[in-house]
């Protein structure tokens, strides 16, 4: 094993992303780092990821673990509204409440428009082709610039995607260890809804999905965040 994959080796194991031979680190690191804290605290496997310590302990975080309470209708508003703000990286709640207010404004189900929204952002839509194998490690590839829309390089993870963009990564981008351990891992499946060629490392998203379309691992409740926001 080469120096280069042995610094991969180790940064994997330690939950870090790898770009260009170098941990990548940025100030939502703390999220990174604490993406199964939240998973525990809903209690689902959110990425449905094998190493997830919910497939372990069902106990919330922390030394003693928490006991789960049934939860008010707003409680279950709220869970419902973390855990699809969470799935998507946590997004944060500013961001999160601007995509409620577009979903609002659309035609059509407000709910369906949300899902719509949230899989159409680029790091989301990076993640959807297989490219690397989290939404985090998505939303850092983006950040460094080793994405291009149409060609274009683009390193804003909220971009938007439209119906028929190319995305594709650079052509150095394509050979980290870390994308084409992604590619080639079973834990997931390109949906439907994108077209990929990964020989080429470049994709489309073909259609807005609706929620059903979604391979979520969990049960994803957009009404529930409606709900919330509506109150």
């Amino acid at each position: 094993m080469g120096s280069w994959d042995a610094r991969y080796m180790g940064i994997r194991r330690s939950g870090q992303a790898l770009v260009d031979g170098k941990a990548i680190v940025s100030p939502m690191s703390k999220r990174i780092q604490s993406k199964y804290k939240l998973s525990r605290r809903l209690g689902e496997n959110l990425w449905g990821r094998a190493k997830s310590p919910t497939n372990r302990r069902e106990s919330g975080p922390g030394q003693h673990g928490q006991r789960r309470r049934k939860l008010s209708d707003y409680g279950l508003q709220l869970q419902a509204k973390q855990k699809l703000k969470g799935y998507y990286g946590n997004i944060t709640e500013k961001q999160f409440h601007r995509y409620y207010d577009d979903a609002v404004r659309a035609k059509g189900d407000t709910s369906e428009n949300l899902i719509g929204i949230l899989e159409s952002r680029l790091d989301a839509v990076v993640y959807r082709l297989k490219f690397v194998p989290t939404v985090f490690a998505s939303r850092q590839i983006v950040n460094h610039g080793h994405v291009r829309v149409n060609g274009k390089r683009v390193n804003i993870p909220s971009y938007r995607v439209q119906e028929g963009d190319v995305v594709s990564l650079k052509e150095k981008s394509a050979e980290m260890n870390i994308v084409l351990d992604a590619v080639e891992s079973p834990e997931r499946e390109v949906p439907e809804y994108m077209d990929v060629d990964h020989n080429k490392m470049e994709g489309s998203l073909l259609r807005t999905p609706k929620l059903a379309d979604v391979p979520y691992p969990v049960q994803m409740e957009p009404n529930l965040v409606i709900e919330y926001y509506s109150r």
